[in-house]
């Protein structure tokens, strides 16, 4: 199955590989990172804002590896 999604992932174009990369790792950042954020001493509204923050790091690496092919 990872296989199927990977091939169809790479079959869309690259604008809207962004916006699915966002639509799916945005949500999931900001749900890890308000529910992580009081365990490690922080509101969960910091806690969100790191978990998006952190979950761009994927999509700001995608658009490099396309930047440099």
């Amino acid at each position: 199955m990872a296989s199927k999604l990977a091939d169809w992932f790479d079959e869309k174009p690259f604008d809207q590989q962004i916006i699915v990369l966002a639509l799916v790792l945005d949500p999931l950042g900001f749900g890890a990172g308000w529910l992580l954020g009081p365990s490690l001493g922080v509101d969960p509204l910091v806690g969100a804002v790191f978990g998006v923050v952190a979950a761009s790091v994927p999509t700001s690496l995608h658009v490099l590896r396309e930047a440099t092919s």
